[in-house]
């Protein structure tokens, strides 16, 4: 017992500061400082990693142009991208765009402009700065002008992290490009939304996991070509929320979806929607309808709140967690971005008061997991009654013959503002817009001042590129605008 006693006794020792006044015989030693515990953290440094592991792991398969299947291995791509980064650093160039559709090049390049930045490009694994500005991201312009979204080398990684953690790419978009290749997993270019293509690559390739807006998994799973596959793949599910009835569609095929949600000015996602395993207790619709929340803060995040909107500019004041109470998201931590390319004011807004404003309004639920209802400038105000385009078409899509649903406002001489939807029919159906309202009226679960007022069926909604839907259209088409804005 002397000797537990005794080493006990060491250890606390430890834990508490003397109280004794230093003596002649016992001098203050001078503190030791050093940082060789600290490296600058960087995405940029997973590739070459990956090929100094496993040079020979497949990194890249793409279909080129002319129908050629291309397989590039790590060592291939890490080469390749490394002498980009020296072509760059030799001509001194400091920034560097990328025009081109999703292929290797793009991939590659990514790597090797970051390298560039570099201090030792040959090991690429020093910056010169871990919260120097790696990359501009535009957002999107759905909603507002674009705006360039400053990513920094210590998020960009932080962020790569989680997604490797949270997409369980650890057991085998969006910062994917870096979490892929921490992996050493294999990258599927794709020049453009092709489902024929997707479907052959699943069955074909055995592909374990994509990322996919919800507009393009409804098409996909959808498509003539669609069939349950052998085994499971996990489907990340981001860029808008999505419905329930999607997530009973998908795992009806065998593509497992995880939800995740984020910004560009998170680096992507920032949240998931944890499955518990209490959920597989409860009714499917319920069950679904849990999984397709926005959840809760990634592993490298803070946790993400829900705050007041009724506030002065600079407040944050949290909502209640009741699944009631509308409030905004807002972020703070490592995954958020540093801030707007030469745009003080709009940088200033984004972190008005010291977080970083979504724009997204939700409901914070008593489990702590956030859910989006709309966007700001998406919700329909109707006779004083707040109509979440969101929830209106969720419901819409479950009718046996839509495919797509997409509502905004148009404006009512009555009730100020009425829902108007503008809906994709599945192949071989038929619907009229009158129908589907009668139906909305008598059969569903909406709410009667929730019914829109008009319904249009058209060939294709509006969306960019990578299949975000653009209710900034819409809102011009709901008011008589030029079609042919849709891209």
């Amino acid at each position: 017992m002397s000797g537990a006693f005794s080493r006990l006794s060491r250890l606390a020792a430890h834990l508490v500061t003397s109280s004794s006044s230093p003596t002649a015989a016992d001098p203050v030693k001078s503190e030791y400082k050093h940082r060789y515990n600290f490296h600058t953290l960087s995405p940029t440094a997973f590739l070459p990693r990956a090929a100094a592991i496993e040079p020979g792991a497949e990194a890249i398969y793409h279909v080129t142009a002319n129908g050629k299947i291309l397989r590039r291995s790590y060592q291939e791509a890490a080469d390749r991208a490394r002498g980009l980064a020296y072509y760059l650093k030799k001509h001194n160039f400091k920034r560097v765009g990328i025009l081109c559709p999703n292929t290797p090049a793009f991939l590659e390049s990514i790597y090797g402009i970051a390298a560039a930045g570099a201090i030792n490009v040959g090991l690429v694994t020093q910056v010169a700065n871990e919260e120097d500005v790696m990359a501009l991201a535009y957002t999107s312009g759905t909603t507002a002008r674009p705006k360039g979204v400053e990513f920094t080398h210590r998020g960009a990684y932080l962020a790569a992290l989680a997604n490797v953690i949270e997409s369980g790419l650890n057991y085998h978009g969006w910062t994917f490009p870096w979490a892929v290749t921490a992996v050493r997993g294999t990258h599927y270019c794709l020049r453009k939304i092709d489902y024929p293509e997707i479907w052959r690559l699943l069955k074909a390739e055995q592909i374990t996991h994509f990322n996919a807006a919800p507009t393009v998994n409804t098409l996909l799973c959808n498509a003539k070509e669609a069939e349950r596959v052998k085994d499971p793949v996990r489907v990340t599910v981001a860029a808008s929320p999505p419905t329930a009835h999607l997530f009973e569609q998908m795992t009806n095929l065998n593509l497992l979806p995880v939800h995740v949600y984020g910004l560009t000015e998170t680096y992507g996602p920032i949240t998931k929607g944890y499955h518990m395993p209490a959920w597989e207790e409860m009714p499917l619709e319920e069950k679904y309808r849990r999984m397709a929340r926005q959840g809760h803060g990634f592993v490298t995040s803070l946790p993400v709140r829900v705050v007041k909107t009724d506030v002065p500019e600079g407040s944050v004041v949290d909502v209640e967690k009741n699944g009631k109470e509308i409030g905004e998201i807002v972020y703070t931590g490592n995954i958020c971005a540093k801030g707007y390319y030469k745009d003080a004011e709009a940088t200033r807004k984004l972190w008005a008061g010291g977080v970083s404003h979504s724009g997204d309004l939700a409901v914070w639920h008593p489990d702590g997991a956030v859910q989006i209802l709309d966007r700001a400038k998406d919700i329909i105000i109707s006779g004083g009654e707040n109509i979440s385009s969101l929830a209106l078409e969720s419901m819409l899509v479950t009718h046996p013959d839509v495919l797509e649903a997409a509502c905004v406002a148009v404006a009512d001489s009555h009730w100020g503002e009425r829902p108007k939807a503008f809906v994709t029919i599945k192949e071989g159906k038929q619907l009229k817009g009158e129908d589907l309202i009668d139906w909305a009226k008598h059969k569903s679960g909406i709410s009667k001042f929730m019914v829109p007022r008009e319904v249009e069926i058209v060939t294709e909604l509006p969306k960019t590129s990578t299949g975000k839907l653009q209710k900034n259209v819409l809102r011009e088409w709901a008011k008589g605008g030029d079609r042919t804005m849709a891209k």
